[in-house]
């Protein structure tokens, strides 16, 4: 007989899905101690935590390939949440980086545009979390463009328009927003701890931000319930029964 045969296959078991879409930082973000990888631990069991960070790419592109990654009309597999962390390339200089650079007015048209998106697909704003990029350590990031042959490419100061414009999108669509720029700059203090090139988060700034960023989040999944019942709590006569109900615990 096969494996499932005669036991009825019971619901469907709806895995809700929260959705981290970015660029590099995000990619990087499920690697050991990542801010991804965090809430994924903190998330198991309850929904799926999706990595769709895309080193390298800045507002224009993503706005491109997010319809592939959400589409309309499939209400039942919407993410419960969705982080949008954009900048750190979109801020990149003119005439250093001309490829990855974004100008300002069209990286805030970008991010609304997104936004906009989410909610013509049935994911509102109070799901949306928007992330400013975090403040450039110049000094380290310069070194890391001289090893490659090129200049700086970035400075602290524009960046954090690129981080005041994000804010701004934020108040304006009705999201949630971390000024992670601002916090890692909090008091004036040297961060360059949270930084591991100047750029990319160190597993300091990975931990900072987990710790800011599930408090925001912890309000859209609170609730939803563990999946499945606890291995004590299964019958052991006919698992069955406790096995193939509606999945919530």
């Amino acid at each position: 007989m096969a494996l499932c045969e005669g036991l009825g296959g019971g619901s469907s078991l709806l895995w809700p899905r929260v959705l981290l879409f970015g660029d590099s930082i995000t990619q990087f973000s499920f690697q050991e101690g990542g801010w991804g990888a965090c809430l994924a631990d903190r998330l198991v069991r309850k929904c799926d935590v999706l990595n769709r960070g895309f080193s390298g790419y800045n507002t224009r592109w993503a706005k491109i390939i997010l319809p592939r990654l959400i589409r309309k009309g499939n209400i039942l597999d919407n993410p419960v949440a969705v982080t949008i962390f954009f900048g750190a390339n979109d801020s990149a200089l003119k005439d250093e980086n001309p490829k990855q650079h974004i100008p300002l007015d069209e990286y805030q048209a970008n991010l609304k545009s997104m936004v906009q998106y989410l909610k013509s697909a049935d994911v509102p704003e109070n799901r949306v979390i928007l992330i400013t990029p975090p403040p450039l350590w110049e000094a380290a990031w310069e070194q890391q463009c001289l090893a490659q042959g090129c200049k700086l490419n970035r400075l602290n100061s524009v960046v954090g328009e690129y981080a005041s414009a994000c804010i701004d999108v934020a108040q304006d669509c009705g999201t949630d927003v971390l000024d992670l720029w601002a916090l890692l700059q909090k008091d004036g203090q040297d961060f360059s701890c949270y930084l591991s090139d100047g750029l990319h988060l160190s597993p300091q700034g990975n931990e900072l931000l987990f710790s800011h960023l599930w408090p925001l989040l912890e309000k859209k999944v609170a609730s939803l319930p563990l999946l499945l019942p606890y291995w004590r709590d299964v019958a052991e006569a006919r698992p069955e029964l406790s096995l193939l109900g509606d999945g919530d615990h």
